[in-house]
């Protein structure tokens, strides 16, 4: 068995996933390439700018996978949107991991801290976006499967045609839930116990990044996204930020950065300018 760290580029200027729709299509079409492929995703997380998988398969296979999530989400992205070459310059990296020197271990770790890490939640399984609660988790699922639900409904819900398992759990966030398909018992059987969970979890780099102070803002990126939206319009009576002069989109800043203690880099993203830019503005008197 082969195994795989699959991690995009971290958008600096946008977000990959402005909503809770976004995240849960996402979520979705994880399932379905994974389904498609017939590759064995054994954790993963969305976040807000960037994604991570690990993966079991071939060097190719992982290349494939990331490619076909790309293509699914970009198209959904862009008939939202209107961004057709939104994800061709997500640049993707893909690098060996193994089960005999604990990388593997280290890289579940790393992927599921990720959201802890951000300072959006205390413990990964409060963060819904991934496979955080997937894992020694003795609290059963109340959700109902797919086959459940018409075919025509299931179309509408995946914006897939693809038919699924009709055992897959839906959760109530209307998502395929990743215990349907991700390896449970082999992934819980790397670690051996949930002890040993724990400690990886703890000692992992996203993990020591957050123990020491070091973490990012603690309101989610498309919280602040919305609160823009709203001050563009109850400030300034705009619908949205492109159309803001230069003075506005400085006070919008200066807003967002007061009211959500959102630093440099997150006002970035979620306004959709650069870090320099966002610096210029904010100093704009």
């Amino acid at each position: 068995m082969r195994f795989f760290l699959v991690t995009s580029d971290h958008f600096t200027d946008r977000l990959l996933f402005r909503d809770n729709e976004d995240f849960r299509v996402a979520m979705n079409y994880v399932a379905i390439v994974s389904f498609r492929l017939g590759i064995n995703v054994l954790t993963f997380i969305l976040m807000s700018n960037h994604v991570h998988f690990v993966l079991e398969c071939t060097p190719e296979q992982a290349k494939l996978f990331a490619d076909r999530f790309k293509m699914l989400y970009g198209k959904y992205y862009s008939g939202k949107y209107g961004s057709p070459d939104y994800l061709r310059r997500l640049k993707i990296d893909i690098r060996e991991v193994r089960l005999e020197d604990e990388s593997l271990k280290r890289a579940i770790a790393y992927v599921i801290m990720n959201s802890v890490s951000a300072n959006i939640c205390a413990y990964p399984n409060m963060y819904p976006w991934g496979t955080g609660d997937t894992f020694f988790n003795s609290n059963s699922l109340h959700v109902n499967e797919i086959g459940d639900i018409s075919y025509k409904a299931q179309c509408r819900l995946l914006k897939s045609h693809v038919k699924l398992p009709s055992n897959y759990k839906l959760s109530n966030d209307k998502y395929i839930h990743p215990s349907s398909y991700v390896p449970v018992q082999f992934v819980e059987s790397v670690f051996r116990s949930a002890d040993s969970f724990r400690y990886f979890l703890n000692n992992s780099s996203k993990a020591r990044k957050h123990f020491d102070g070091d973490a990012a803002p603690s309101f989610r990126d498309q919280n602040i996204a919305e609160a823009a939206r709203d001050l563009c319009q109850s400030f300034f009576r705009a619908k949205g930020i492109d159309q803001l002069n230069r003075q506005q989109m400085s006070e919008l800043l200066r807003q967002l950065k007061y009211r959500f203690s959102a630093d440099i880099n997150q006002l970035a993203r979620v306004t959709g300018q650069t870090y320099t830019k966002v610096t210029e503005l904010i100093d704009l008197i």
